[in-house]
């Protein structure tokens, strides 16, 4: 599991360019010895995070992880009344408060299953079912 972004990979690809590419150019103009590194670096950006992950408070972010790890659908997520009778604890008015005024935020890091937590600024990538 990488937790390498969209941009982070671009640095990586425009580093090694201006060290390498340049000063390596074939005098005939080809650029097969490049094409297998550019497919790798294709493959790498495809499989980076977004560069705008949504950003959550750290109780937000325990709760998406024990909704995912319950298989609860998102709308649910949003009955505050049903998921404290399903016994989560740590769901407190501030988090209620959090989730219902950003809303997009929540549901953006529920779908990407990504998310910057905003107290130690650590990414979360939850693991894709199989």
């Amino acid at each position: 599991m990488s937790n390498e972004t969209k941009r982070d990979v671009f640095k990586v690809v425009l580093d090694d360019w201006k060290q390498n590419f340049i000063s390596s150019l074939p005098r005939d103009g080809s650029f097969e010895d490049w094409s297998e590194s550019l497919s790798d670096y294709s493959a790498r950006y495809a499989a980076a995070l977004p560069d705008d992950l949504p950003v959550i408070p750290e109780a937000v972010s325990e709760y998406i992880q024990w909704g995912k790890s319950y298989d609860i659908q998102l709308y649910m997520m949003y009955s505050f009344k049903f998921i404290h009778s399903q016994g989560f604890k740590k769901l407190t008015d501030d988090v209620e408060s959090w989730i219902i005024s950003s809303s997009n935020a929540f549901a953006r890091a529920w779908l990407l299953g990504s998310w910057r937590v905003e107290e130690t600024g650590e990414i979360v990538k939850l693991e894709e079912e199989k």
